[in-house]
């Protein structure tokens, strides 16, 4: 009874072992039809993925990465004829099969006969060839992870999908196989993006911190990884970033100035002035690091050279409309501290003190409106010209001022 039952046992496994492989085969001959089942095809290789008799047999998983393989094959057939594609799908597909590929060269590897003897590998060239097209085609990942980052705004399935061809090249028998080049870069730096606005901050700093000396993009490289720096609240990182991007690249002044800022912010004007002659010896003819000069100076109420550092500014960039507003400002100051001295004088001082005063407030006028000219839409020139014309009374210009604020 007992023989029965195990010759009973053993043809059932034969059986089951028979009817997987057969599912097996199924699966490939719907992919490879003229005309392919792949939902046929998926619907017949799940259960050999599944069952023990045929899940660890790499050709199993060879089958159902060459189904997602053909699918996508076919959706770049109607691309190359012009027709429309859904990348979303072909992505998946893309996706599917590289998931299966890889399982299925691993399996491969390691695959040993009765007597425990490692068996050569048989597919690990076909593996390799599919892998590396995925890598090379941008029409593949780097199109899949595209559309999810720009139509779908999906920034998890966007990392996904680039993290998976960024890893393409780490997998140690792709290393030689794979070339990396602009495309590798051009990824990582989409990657980067999408971590940001999947609000990811230490991703997206693990990624910029990889690729700022790369070569790629590496000004707005360097800007973003300030503003991570900044949510995650890493206060020396972030003032790191602007160092070493004000070393790396003097000519673009957005560094520097907001190196500066924070120091004047901080109340830390001796460091702000460091960086201001630093930026000047760079670049001696930045008309933009003169005006932050001049700025560092009037806070220090050295209007003499502040005025020389504005005045050098516009011989650089005469149409620089701060920079005359700075030198209005600088005179309303000077009149202002005549008022300021003569407070407590005599009315006959006083008076003629302020006759001084209102003469220089009236030579500021023009500054602000050359400022103005250059211009027009910011509104602080022409609130400084409201100031003026209405404490010289002058009431027909406050007039036109009035109407140009829309008061």
């Amino acid at each position: 009874m007992k023989k029965v039952i195990f010759s009973l046992l053993l043809l059932l496994g034969v059986t089951m072992v028979f009817a997987q492989k057969k599912n097996v085969a199924k699966a490939r001959n719907l992919t490879l039809m003229e005309t392919p089942d792949f939902k046929g095809a998926r619907e017949a290789i799940l259960p050999a993925l599944e069952d023990p008799t045929t899940s660890g047999d790499p050709k199993t998983w060879q089958v159902a990465g060459l189904i997602g393989y053909k699918e996508n094959e076919e959706y770049y057939k109607n691309l190359a004829l012009g027709k429309q594609v859904d990348f979303v799908k072909k992505g998946e597909a893309v996706m599917e099969s590289l998931n299966y590929y890889l399982k299925a060269y691993d399996l491969d590897q390691n695959q040993f006969d009765k007597k425990g003897k490692k068996i050569k590998p048989k597919l690990e060239n076909d593996i390799k060839a599919k892998i590396k097209e995925y890598f090379e085609e941008k029409h593949n990942l780097f199109y899949y992870a595209a559309t999810l980052f720009d139509e779908k705004k999906d920034y998890v399935g966007a990392i996904k999908a680039f993290d998976t061809y960024l890893s393409i090249p780490d997998l140690p028998y792709m290393k030689d196989v794979v070339k990396l080049d602009s495309t590798y870069l051009q990824v990582k730096y989409f990657n980067a993006l999408a971590a940001r606005n999947a609000e990811m901050w230490d991703k997206a700093i693990k990624i910029h911190e990889d690729i700022k000396d790369e070569g790629y993009e590496t000004g707005n490289v360097f800007k973003m990884l300030y503003e991570e720096y900044i949510q995650v609240k890493d206060t020396a990182n972030f003032l790191k970033t602007l160092e070493d991007g004000f070393k790396k690249m003097p000519e673009d002044p957005w560094f520097i100035q907001n190196l500066i800022n924070f120091y004047l912010t901080n109340n830390r004007i001796a460091e702000s002035k460091v960086y201001i002659d630093k930026a000047i010896e760079v670049s001696p003819n930045e008309a933009v690091y003169y005006y932050i000069n001049a700025k560092i100076y009037e806070l220090e109420k050295d209007y003499v050279n502040a005025r020389k550092n504005y005045d050098k500014t516009l011989e650089l960039d005469s149409n620089y409309a701060d920079a005359y507003a700075g030198i209005g400002v600088l005179i309303i100051e000077e009149g202002q501290q005549i008022l300021d001295d003569a407070a407590y004088k005599s009315d006959k001082e006083f008076n003629l003190a302020k006759e001084k005063a209102f003469d220089i407030f009236r030579s500021a006028i023009d500054y602000f409106k050359k400022a103005d000219q250059i211009n027009p839409e910011e509104l602080i020139y022409k609130r400084n010209l409201k100031t003026l014309y209405y404490r010289l009374n002058m009431s027909k210009e406050l007039e036109e001022v009035d109407k140009a604020l829309g008061y």
